[in-house]
């Protein structure tokens, strides 16, 4: 197991109950390997913190924004949430050096790392929110993730492919883009799925991801470039 003081010292938190902390860093795959761990793996965690991340970051956009519209806030909220940004902030914290992964998990890299990154946040935010509330959640996450609101708005890293393929498609062929799951394969823990795009009948694109999320950008990229509205 790991020692988490050095987290704690570097966040400035200190849990009260120091299970809650490491769960929140226990992968699935773990588990596997070292079946004498009395404690579950994060996905609880993670279910938990996925809610309390989007309250805070909609109670910001909301305090902040008072003038915005619904539609530019949930743009700018989604950017904010994606699994590319929260696994930004995870690394910079330095998570990757805390995760409890098998043999296996730990060799991996690129897209199958962003995404256990980004749940673990999620789930470090659950384990917050069990052990000291809402307020201390709130922080943490105004800190870490929603300093790179300027930058998504500066750069308008809001403006994701699958949005800019449904403005588009619906400007140009008067119809609304549907996405597919076409395929699912690997284990519970790192499923990669693979999603079709379709106008209409036509299937335009198809792209994969380690998220259904993630699979539709990737697909509404391959979209835009094969109708040759980049």
């Amino acid at each position: 197991m790991r020692d988490f003081c050095d987290l704690e010292k570097k966040l400035e938190i200190v849990f009260k109950n120091k299970d809650l902390l490491t769960q929140a860093f226990i992968h699935r795959s773990y588990l596997n390997e070292n079946p004498q761990v009395v404690l579950g793996n994060n996905e609880r965690l993670e279910f938990l913190g996925d809610a309390v991340l989007e309250l805070a970051a909609t109670e910001f956009l909301y305090a902040k924004y008072p003038n915005e519209s619904e539609g530019k806030m949930t743009s700018w909220r989604a950017a904010l949430v994606n699994t590319k940004m929260i696994s930004l902030a995870a690394a910079k914290i330095g998570f990757g050096d805390f995760l409890l992964l098998s043999k296996g998990e730990a060799r991996e890299d690129g897209k199958s790392r962003q995404y256990i990154l980004a749940n673990t946040f999620e789930a470090f935010i659950g384990s917050l929110y069990l052990d000291q509330g809402y307020e201390p959640c709130r922080k943490f996450i105004d800190k870490y993730l929603l300093v790179f609101l300027d930058e998504i708005i500066k750069q308008e890293l809001y403006k994701d492919a699958k949005s800019r393929f449904q403005e588009v498609a619906q400007e140009i062929v008067k119809v609304t883009p549907t996405y597919q799951v076409l395929d699912e394969q690997g284990p519970d823990h790192a499923k990669y799925f693979s999603v079709g795009v379709f106008l209409g009948r036509e299937l335009v694109a198809k792209g994969g991801g380690y998220s259904k999320q993630e699979a539709e950008e990737e697909t509404a990229k391959a979209a835009l470039k094969a109708k040759g509205w980049v």
